[in-house]
């Protein structure tokens, strides 16, 4: 009897402390500030478009930035919501990207319409793409780190939609960056791109959120 009282003594007092998840707006509000502080350091390094003030006079480019960054918002709330099993019992939150992402397609759209004249595509095409990619590598990978150290049950989702965030971060860097007023080419090589890298992220995301 003594040996298992003895037993269960050691045991008990073995067991590591186990650190609480915080809550989802915490944890969403701690990877948006660490990817604004990324998105300023890489307007600090490579600096904003020559032509930012002028381009900031077309009402149709500022919503775009805008509804850019709203899809970012809504994405990287929505991922922490999904690294809990219940969603922390906020599913009507859950679908805030897709209102987001329907907003910024209508915004587009009226750009589209805009553009007329349509303004003269860069000499460059792929390029984009693969700035893209490289700027949104960073806060990709912290943001999948931090959801492998939870318990997503919706490892689908959440991979989709941390890539989602992360590649908006990327094509909103770019936007302030590039000297570019082609809507034809933002459309081509900076958006669809970025929408089937966040279809690719739900692949990628039962592959390494899966537990």
């Amino acid at each position: 009897m003594d040996n298992i009282e003895q037993l269960i003594k050691t045991l008990s007092n073995d067991t590591a402390k186990i650190q609480p998840a915080p809550h989802p707006y915490l944890l969403s509000l701690k990877w948006a500030v660490a990817t604004v502080a990324y998105l300023s350091l890489l307007l600090v390094i490579f600096g904003l478009r020559p032509d930012f003030l002028q381009a900031i006079e077309n009402p149709w480019f500022v919503v775009e930035i805008l509804a850019l960054f709203s899809i970012f918002v809504a994405t990287l709330v929505t991922t922490s919501l999904l690294a809990f099993p219940d969603i922390h019992q906020k599913r009507a939150i859950a679908f805030a990207p897709i209102l987001m992402v329907s907003m910024f397609l209508v915004v587009i759209f009226f750009a589209w319409n805009a553009d007329h004249p349509p303004a003269s595509l860069p000499d460059h095409t792929y390029e984009c793409t693969l700035c893209i990619i490289l700027a949104s590598l960073l806060p990709a990978v912290w943001t999948f780190y931090s959801l492998r150290k939870l318990a997503s049950v919706h490892y689908r989702l959440a991979g989709g939609l941390a890539l989602l965030s992360a590649t908006s971060i990327g094509a909103l860097w770019l936007r302030l960056y590039e000297v570019n007023d082609s809507i034809i080419h933002v459309v081509e090589w900076h958006y669809l791109p970025m929408f089937v890298i966040g279809l690719i992220g739900l692949w990628l995301g039962e592959i390494v959120l899966k537990w």
